[in-house]
């Protein structure tokens, strides 16, 4: 088996100014001190990445990513940022097709899809979304729903394109609720991406490429999730707001075995 290194983001979310970011980041690179077992990416609101970007200056293991970008290169879309935008500041991931911007913004998975290839162009490396509501699980729908997602979201990708890619797997009844998948099911479903990307992409592609899991990840429940074989990583939400709790999660799969 290929082997994958972690690869642990924070999601701030609508959430810290830039003043408030320097602080949390400033605190979490003194939890992660001389720790470089994981790739971390730190996605805060547009108007903290230069701040977050500044505080980050010397070191060599966090790195930044946006939360959402548009698809054009530039133009009269007011209130909208561009993939050259994002790396003119330095930025290096991007988050897409989240199921807050799928749900509350109506993004479809070909507008996810416009936006990856945005982002390549931009020299961006997307952290693409997929997941399933609870109506969707419950009706036995789950299938059926990540092979859709899969297979538009990440369409006409080549191998190159596949392998800057990070899928994240975001059960979106365990998002915000309390609510996280068993390590079993977030598993199944891992292993189901896996075996989707394998029939589009082949086998060097499927082994290599990183899936997330985000869905309330917290210290408590990382170190199972995040030791399961298709599991290389975390979309954190809340608990990355807290340089505590978010280097905890971070450190969870490289603790010794619980008993």
């Amino acid at each position: 088996m290929a082997y994958r290194k972690k690869i642990i983001a924070g999601n701030w979310k609508m959430n810290k100014s830039a003043t408030e970011a320097r602080v949390l980041v400033a605190s979490i690179i003194e939890e992660l001190a001389n720790f470089d077992q994981a790739d971390i990416v730190l996605c805060p609101p547009y108007t903290s990445l230069q701040a977050c970007v500044e505080a980050l200056e010397g070191t060599g293991n966090i790195h930044i990513g946006a939360q959402n970008m548009h698809q054009e290169k530039n133009g009269a879309f007011t209130g909208e940022i561009s993939a050259s935008m994002l790396r003119d500041l330095y930025v290096r991931y991007v988050i897409l097709g989240h199921s807050e911007r799928r749900q509350y913004f109506g993004e479809t998975d070909a507008l996810v899809n416009a936006k990856a290839k945005a982002a390549f162009a931009g020299s961006l490396k997307p952290i693409i979304c997929v997941g399933e509501t609870l109506s969707e699980r419950e009706s036995g729908k789950m299938e059926a729903v990540i092979t859709r997602q899969m297979e538009l979201s990440f369409a006409g990708f080549t191998e190159e394109q596949w392998l800057e890619t990070v899928v994240a797997y975001e059960p979106v009844w365990a998002i915000g609720t309390g609510k996280t998948a068993s390590p079993a099911q977030a598993q199944e479903v891992h292993a189901l991406i896996r075996a989707l990307i394998l029939k589009a992409a082949g086998e060097t592609v499927a082994a290599k490429i990183r899936i997330q899991y985000g869905g309330s990840v917290k210290a408590d429940n990382a170190h199972e999730l995040l030791t399961q074989p298709d599991i290389d990583g975390a979309l954190v939400g809340g608990d990355s707001l807290e340089s505590r709790s978010f280097a905890a999660i971070i450190k969870a799969p490289f603790a010794e075995d619980k008993v």
